[in-house]
């Protein structure tokens, strides 16, 4: 997605999970936090969440 659109001057900003499994993405919650709360309009991240 990141390649795919130019959010330049787009009013919504992404915060993509690398992993969506509950039980692991709970020891991670932090740093889901910390994108979400430094989010800006058009900016675009992508949270390591690693599959264990």
């Amino acid at each position: 997605m990141r390649y795919q659109q130019n959010l330049t001057g787009r009013k919504i900003a992404f915060v993509v999970l690398g992993n969506q499994q509950w039980p692991t993405l709970q020891r991670y919650v932090d740093r889901v936090v910390a994108a979400v709360n430094a989010a800006t309009p058009g900016s675009y991240t992508e949270i390591d969440i690693p599959f264990r």
